[in-house]
């Protein structure tokens, strides 16, 4: 059966996916209970244990996706030295705005347009610097982890929420990571995950920050990291129907293996490759550089004249139009870009994507295309 599913988020459920997946959730039971505890610590230890997390770092279960994973992150780590922020898409652009108008930090702002990225050698590791690892909603990642130094002075915080689990993590060039389940691993919204290391822990016991913690902020108790938090004590209520969802979907990483994952996506993002230099007259990867192009978050730009000498809302309309019409028949769902990205198509290829929905929901776009833009 076709699954016509290429959402950047929530994204698709793994292969296989039934709602009887969910029979043995704890619903209607406390996850403060003895068992609650034991499926939030299992989910923790199956994360560390997938994703290959060094021994020395934490992870714990947070409120609010990525976002209130990120934002405790930074409401609690930020302050004592000066910021930098890269930005190059929606989320980290998000990330700056509330560094400078939130915690008023005036931090130095390195920005690029979508489908490029900042210039990464100009970068003082002297500060602490915030980014995203995966550009979602501009289909442009870091290229590797060299760029970040052993020896920096500052910390690494670092947004990783459509990389981990398909893209390769560097553990020694991060200080803290967070991502959510609804990402790589088509898991349910609304729960994040925040991963610190060592140096991360030291500046956490070593500094309070001057503003106000909100309580789902609130990661410390007595001066030192609530270990708790990290053993599968969260914050507030998570959903355990959720947690359920989330264990099934890592017995299905743990079967394939990061390498596995990684390697079905970069499979996925291959069958784009030749698609778009099959059609290039008229579609091209929205990121510039091949060694920074998504493998997850795919993003394509439109650059058939036909299109281009549109108005940016004309355009838009054109594009949804198909979109629409690809939806309606069930060939490919939500592949629009993001709100605020530039107009175009975008397709999600992490590890949860099957090869052959790609490439027929590909071809589909390309005969609706070229059967619409003749009608301009």
């Amino acid at each position: 059966m076709h699954n016509p599913c290429f959402s950047s988020g929530p994204c698709s459920k793994r292969p296989g996916w039934g709602i009887e997946v969910l029979k043995d959730a704890l619903i209607g039971r406390s996850h403060r209970s003895a068992a609650g505890k034991e499926r939030l610590f299992r989910a923790i230890e199956e994360t560390k244990r997938i994703l290959e997390v060094p021994d020395g770092f934490l992870v714990g279960i947070m409120p609010g996706s990525d976002t209130g994973a990120f934002e405790a992150a930074m409401w609690n780590l930020l302050g004592p030295k000066k910021v930098t922020v890269l930005v190059w898409e929606s989320f980290s652009e998000g990330w700056a705005t509330d560094v400078e108008k939130q915690l008023k930090l005036s931090p130095k702002i390195m920005r690029a347009p979508y489908g490029e990225l900042p210039d990464l050698k100009k970068i003082d590791w002297d500060t602490d610097v915030v980014f995203v690892a995966n550009g979602t909603t501009s289909g442009v990642m870091v290229p590797g982890w060299d760029w970040i130094p052993s020896d920096r002075g500052g910390l690494s915080l670092c947004d990783a929420t459509s990389a981990v689990f398909a893209m390769e993590i560097d553990w020694s060039k991060i200080d803290c990571l967070t991502f959510s389940w609804q990402k790589c691993l088509g898991g349910e919204a609304a729960h994040g995950m925040l991963i610190l290391g060592p140096r991360a822990i030291e500046r956490l016991e070593s500094y309070e920050p001057p503003w106000p913690l909100p309580k789902i902020f609130r990661i410390k108790k007595g001066g030192k990291v609530n270990r708790e938090i990290f053993e599968g004590d969260t914050i507030n209520t998570p959903s355990l129907l959720c947690v359920e969802d989330y264990l099934d979907a890592l017995r299905w990483a743990s079967e394939l293996g990061l390498s596995g994952l990684i390697a079905k996506s970069k499979a996925n993002f291959r069958i784009v490759e030749k698609w778009v230099d099959k059609n290039k007259d008229w579609i091209q990867f929205l990121a510039s550089d091949p060694a920074t192009r998504s493998h997850t978050s795919v993003c394509l730009k439109v650059v058939d004249p036909r299109v281009v000498s549109l108005s940016k809302g004309e355009q838009e309309k054109f594009l949804k139009g198909i979109s629409s019409e690809l939806a309606v028949r069930g060939v490919a769902y939500d592949i629009n870009p993001y709100r605020e990205a530039p107009p175009g198509f975008r397709f999600w290829c992490g590890p949860t994507v099957e090869g052959k929905d790609l490439e027929k929901a590909l071809e589909a776009l390309a005969d609706l295309f070229k059967e619409r833009v003749q009608l301009l």
